[in-house]
């Protein structure tokens, strides 16, 4: 059994390449099925999709990577050359580590963020909806959540961390002397959305709203932060009344383009906007990022302010990468293992069979009314000779060397002695 990971990531490509294959939660399942059909082996296979990665784990008798990589380049419309350039390919204990530092936090832009462990957990259980998810996928996940939760529990990785939302609120900080005079729009209700607002609000804007394409779900979230909701389709409309404007959809393409923003800013008479967009793919034109009072932000750009207090975490770091050590040894170790179940199983059916025949012999002589203890003897010598027959024919078959190689098994397995 062969276990392979296949990723592109914020250190290793830019955000439009990362856009292409970037897939919404309810894109996981159909997206997996195509990628196993695409194979002829039929992997496990599980599919990891973030705002700063996408990653592709599978697992089975033969490391397909080649296969892994070509069906996701074409999914991406990309060539398999331009993915390559861009992409890491990693196989069994380097699988492992990778995942395991994934789910640790350790290889997120935002050093110790708790928010990947949250998507890993979401992308096992998609995969397993999908019917994708086997034993050892399986396995390496549970182990990579438990190697987390002790890199979490056991070191201060995640101390002082600054996540993505809080950078935003300190780069407005930067750009309005007071936030509690301006007004936040906030275009999306996810996790990302809702982690935002929580931390704007905590410096108390004048105004919040929440414009998503279901009213239902922005309704809740501004409910929350006493905030209003609007319309997805207002919001160009509407665009001019905010001072920052921070986006995070699942949209495949932009939804605030560079008319609509300059639109805003002629009614504004040219105070300054503050956009952030949080997504991937993009939910705001770049070319918006040329206009004069517009400062817009991506998660790309977003990188040296989440930087901030990292040298202060490297003993930390070094303490988490003990850890993931140590448990990429023992998934390995029950890798090594797997490759015995088969023989276990068939050596267990086997002696099952030896039992039933027996006792099914014992009972007949018992209904025939011969002694107990007679039928006791003849099961046990029953057992024993069936249990002996196949190491006593291999001493008494092939060649002298056939038969030192048996005696020496035969000792091994048969007469040691209990210490």
């Amino acid at each position: 059994m062969a276990v392979w990971a296949l990723g592109i990531n914020h250190t290793t490509a830019p955000l439009d390449l990362r856009g292409r294959f970037a897939y919404a939660i309810d894109q996981v399942e159909p997206t997996l099925k195509s990628l196993r059909e695409a194979l002829a082996r039929r992997p496990e296979a599980a599919i990891l999709s973030t705002c700063n990665r996408t990653e592709i784990y599978c697992a089975g008798d033969h490391g397909d990577i080649d296969p892994t990589l070509e069906w996701l380049a074409h999914s991406g419309g990309v060539s398999p050359s331009i993915l390559r350039s861009h992409a890491y390919t990693l196989h069994d204990g380097l699988a492992a580590r990778h995942a395991f530092r994934v789910a640790s936090g350790l290889d997120s832009m935002v050093l110790g963020e708790p928010q990947i462990l949250g998507q890993m957990k979401d992308a096992v259980r998609m995969a397993d909806q999908a019917g994708a998810l086997g034993t050892t996928l399986n396995q390496l996940f549970q182990r990579s959540f438990a190697v987390a939760k002790e890199v979490r529990t056991s070191t201060e990785i995640g101390a002082h961390s600054i996540s993505m939302a809080a950078a935003a609120v300190r780069l407005a900080g930067q750009l309005f002397e007071d936030l509690g005079k301006i007004r936040v729009l906030f275009v999306g209700a996810g996790e990302m959305i809702e982690l935002a607002a929580t931390h704007f609000a905590a410096r108390n804007p004048k105004g919040i709203a929440i414009a998503n394409r279901t009213l239902e779900r922005g309704e809740r979230l501004a409910t929350r932060f006493g905030g209003e909701v609007m319309r997805l389709a207002d919001l160009p409309s509407r665009l001019h009344e905010f001072d920052a404007v921070v986006s995070c959809t699942a949209s495949t393409l932009p939804i605030i383009g560079l008319g609509a923003v300059e639109r805003a800013l002629k009614a504004r008479k040219h105070r300054p906007m503050f956009m952030v967009d949080l997504a991937v793919p993009r939910d705001i034109e770049p070319e918006v990022k040329a206009l004069e009072d517009v400062y817009l932000y991506t998660v790309d750009d977003l990188a040296h302010v989440v930087q901030t207090g990292q040298a202060n975490r490297q003993a930390a770091v070094q303490q988490a990468e003990a850890i993931i050590d140590a448990g990429v040894q023992s998934f390995l170790h029950w890798m090594d293992q797997r490759g015995s179940v088969p023989l276990i199983q068939q050596l267990n059916a086997q002696a099952d069979q030896w039992r039933v025949l027996e006792l099914a012999r014992a009972r007949k002589m018992l209904a025939k009314g011969e002694n107990v203890d007679a039928v006791l003897e003849a099961l046990s010598k029953g057992l024993t000779q069936k249990m002996l027959h196949g190491a006593m024919a291999e001493l008494h078959a092939g060649d002298a060397q056939a038969r030192q190689r048996a005696s020496t098994a035969i000792e091994h397995f048969f007469l040691r002695k209990e210490r």
